[in-house]
């Protein structure tokens, strides 16, 4: 009885998906890719097509550079004799650190305080970061979910 050997394929695709957050398309994109039964796959990208954006660009007669200031806000915690001031430098150097997780898909644990009293440890890769809404978007790597978060609520990371 002759045996046949399975040989292994790659291709690179672009899938669109359209849904009011990229973090729900995301996720959405996720549970398919899972449920395809692939060997493997890895998500290198994604681009957010502002076509309405285009379109006006396109139809411009001209257009001029504004200089764009993003002010990090500063959040102060009081309690009882103690003050906690984040500073925009110390807002940077910790978007710095998510940055370089994202880019070298590093696995970290965060720890995140939800209020109330809630908080969860989470294995996961940074997949995006929204520094204006101050969000970023993980991926939970056990449960295979995608995850946001306001900064605000991370209390700690761990590097795996």
């Amino acid at each position: 009885m002759a045996s046949t050997q399975q040989s292994s394929f790659l291709f690179n695709v672009e899938i669109l998906i359209e849904n009011e957050h990229h973090a729900i398309a995301l996720q959405q994109l996720i549970e398919q890719l899972n449920n395809a039964n692939f060997i493997d796959y890895k998500i290198t990208s994604g681009i957010d097509l502002g076509k309405v954006i285009a379109e006006r660009k396109a139809k411009a007669k001209s257009t001029k550079s504004i200089p764009v200031v993003v002010e990090s806000p500063v959040q102060t915690t009081t309690s009882n004799t103690n003050t906690t001031t984040t500073s925009n430098s110390e807002y940077e150097l910790g978007l710095e650190v998510f940055r370089q997780c994202k880019e070298k898909n590093k696995l970290i644990r965060l720890i995140v305080n939800r209020g109330l009293g809630i908080k969860l440890s989470i294995p996961c890769r940074v997949i995006n970061i929204d520094e204006q809404d101050q969000i970023i978007t993980v991926y939970h790597v056990d449960e295979k979910q995608v995850y946001t978060f306001r900064l605000i609520e991370i209390e700690d990371y761990i590097e795996a």
